[in-house]
């Protein structure tokens, strides 16, 4: 506001305050339930508002609050005075409507059990959490980051949570596109995108962090070397975006991604009055953050609108939106950093708390508009829908007693429990568990190895992409079904070449598909036969040194192809060595001497997708019988050539 404003309000404020009190609200908006709860916009992001106590130079020039609360509700009122041509001055209020709102007298640990403490236990599981604080600078955003950082240190580090983790911090400045490392005496890092489109801090040092007070520490030094510049509302305002990445690993689960929680201070957006005696590197570096935040803006946006289209087309079991979204998470370092938060192609769940820092004074009611219209934008309301119809072939569509009843009759033997596994989660939700937490809520189950658990989880996934394919799958069912109602075990009138065909239709796995006698009741050893996957754990043998160990299943796979004793003299392992090679003279092993004992194989290694595997069929080593631990059942996959565990 300008400081003949500034003086206009001063002296008008009797008439200001009493026009305040006089106005009345209008009815809740669409979406407010009138308490401080609403309705459900968007499942994966909350946007809240907090709006800061008056400061005490501000009461001393007289200023009113002109940022009200609305009751016990999720709106918010603003009012600005104007100067008419003629005539007592007047009022013009606007309201805003948000997910949460926290007055004055909120204190920074009610809003952190209100809207962020979800996500630690989020990214305890292997999902992505992220919190990010925007406002006009001096509005109070680097205070209650940091007081939500020393919360999410006290969640960790306090016992509560379940297992085992490593915690890796790394704190990153962002100054226009030129990115710093504040745990590293301000080096400069790079912000680069890998060759699996993951993007990397490349230079950023982690570090490890085992107790609470080491990792405020690290909070407290980072805090020390940020970039930040006098202003007329702030003497030490943020210059810089500031993120604090927290990555936790799951040693129970090797395999799968890390946790991410990422707590961002945004630089300060800055009102016009306040960049009047910029310096122009000042102005550029206004224009920089601006144009950083509006990107951001449009990102999480757009996000939002993308995966609302998709949970209302996964719910009903339809097709999702054609409307292509884009997303310029590229546009800025910001949003490049945080690609997999926006990204459409990422698999990663992601949940997003927005805190719109809010200064509650009179003569900034301009900048405060600004901030509540960027906060309400991100409200993406969900269209309403129908009932979901329930439909066996699709996942999204089950309610729990369905989800449970599927996951007893197709987890593997012995069944997962599905009380430990989906306790109170409907199919949907289940989906969008991390894929930590729900191979740990599998190995639970007593006797669940973690290949079963591995299997499970890729056979739910497929089961869903499937169905959200449903031209394909319906052909593919249908088909299913016409086999075995014509070629079924059970049918006397199957001729000759229907019994081939249906022999060879059950064979996309390496499961015995024998009957007589059962393949369950036999040992795997005395039973080892061509295509049988195997597992051995023992690292000693010579294949260890070529072959590429599988922390799914904790040690080497292979494909049986036949006894060494069956190949030719001039057949060689991919050590160069003889398979078929005679027995030592003094030897006296029955087994040995006759080659029983050993078998020519082929190498399994992990593919690139997750959970996926390849056979190198010309990879070829010869494993003993006696180093095979358990049977590992696979199928292939037509459509992405790779093949997968199965239960």
């Amino acid at each position: 506001m300008p400081e003949g404003m500034e003086q206009f309000l001063i002296e008008n404020t009797k008439r200001y305050v009493s026009l305040v009190k006089a106005f009345k609200p209008s009815d809740p908006k669409k979406g407010t339930t009138g308490s401080n709860e609403t309705t459900s916009v968007s499942g994966d992001i909350t946007v809240c508002a907090r709006i800061r106590p008056l400061l005490e130079d501000e009461i001393a020039q007289g200023f009113p609050a002109g940022v009200i609360p609305r009751g016990n509700t999720s709106t918010v009122d603003v009012h600005e005075l104007r100067r008419p041509v003629r005539g007592l001055p007047t009022i013009n209020s606007k309201d805003y409507t948000v997910d949460k709102v926290f007055g004055p007298d909120t204190s920074t640990a009610q809003i952190y059990d209100t809207v962020l403490q979800h996500l630690v236990p989020w990214a305890w599981s292997g999902g992505v959490g992220t919190m990010f604080a925007y406002g006009q600078t001096g509005s109070g955003k680097t205070y209650t980051v940091s007081g939500l950082e020393r919360h999410v240190a006290e969640s960790l580090m306090d016992g509560s949570l379940e297992g085992g983790r490593k915690i890796h911090t790394c704190i990153v400045e962002l100054a226009g596109q030129t990115a710093y490392d504040l745990l590293n005496s301000r080096k400069q890092i790079s912000i680069l995108e890998d060759s699996f489109g993951n993007t990397q801090l490349a230079g950023a040092v982690e570090h490890h962090v085992t107790n609470k007070d080491s990792m405020l520490e690290l909070i407290d030094t980072a805090a020390t070397l940020r970039r930040t510049e006098a202003t007329k509302k702030n003497d030490t305002s943020s210059r810089s975006h500031a993120i604090c990445r927290i990555r936790i690993e799951n040693p129970a689960v090797p395999t799968a991604d890390d946790g991410l929680l990422f707590l961002v201070d945004l630089a300060g957006s800055e009102a016009a009055r306040d960049k009047d005696l910029h310096t122009a590197s000042r102005m550029k570096e206004a224009r920089e953050i601006n144009t950083s935040l509006s990107v951001l803006k449009d990102c999480i946006r757009g996000r939002s609108l993308l995966d609302n289209a998709d949970s209302v087309a996964g719910g009903t079991g339809g097709k999702a939106t054609t409307k292509k979204t884009y997303i310029p998470f590229r546009q800025s370092a910001l949003t490049k950093t945080l690609k997999h938060v926006f990204d459409p192609a990422s698999s990663r769940s992601c949940k997003t708390v927005v805190v719109a820092c809010v200064n509650p004074c009179a003569a900034d009611v301009g900048p405060s508009k600004n901030t509540l219209r960027f906060a309400e934008l991100l409200r993406v309301a969900v269209p309403q829908t129908g009932p979901v119809k329930y439909d066996p072939a699709v996942p999204s569509s089950w309610d729990n007693a369905q989800l449970r009843g599927w996951i007893d009759k197709n987890s593997g033997i012995p069944p997962i429990s599905s009380a430990t596994l989906a306790p109170f989660e409907t199919g949907a939700q289940l989906l969008r568990l991390p894929v930590p937490e729900f191979l740990s809520r599998c190995l639970k189950t007593v006797g669940i190895s973690p290949e079963q658990a591995q299997a499970f989880q890729s056979k739910f996934w497929r089961l869903h992409f499937d169905s959200s394919h449903r031209t394909t799958a319906t052909n593919t069912t249908a088909a299913s079904k016409q086999s075995k109602s014509t070629t079924g075990a059970g049918s006397s009138e199957m001729t000759a070449e229907q019994k081939i065909m249906s022999r060879v239709e059950r064979m996309d796995s390496s499961e015995d598909i024998e009957d007589d006698p059962p393949a369950a009741s036999i040992p795997f050893k005395d039973r080892i036969r061509p295509g049988m996957v195997v597992r051995c754990t023992k690292t000693g043998r010579g294949y260890s040194t070529v072959g590429q160990a599988t922390s799914e299943v904790g040690g080497y796979l292979f494909v049986v192809l036949c006894p060494a004793w069956a190949v030719g003299e001039r057949v060689r392992d991919i050590q160069g060595q003889q398979v078929n090679k005679p027995p030592p003279a003094d030897s006296n092993n029955e087994n040995e001497t006759q080659g029983k004992g050993r078998f020519l194989c082929a190498m399994v290694s992990p593919g690139v997708m997750q959970g996926s595997y390849t056979v190198g069929l010309w990879r070829q080593v010869v494993v003993d019988v006696e180093d095979m631990d358990a049977e590992v059942l696979m199928e292939y996959d037509v459509a992405t050539r790779y093949y997968y565990m199965t239960v």
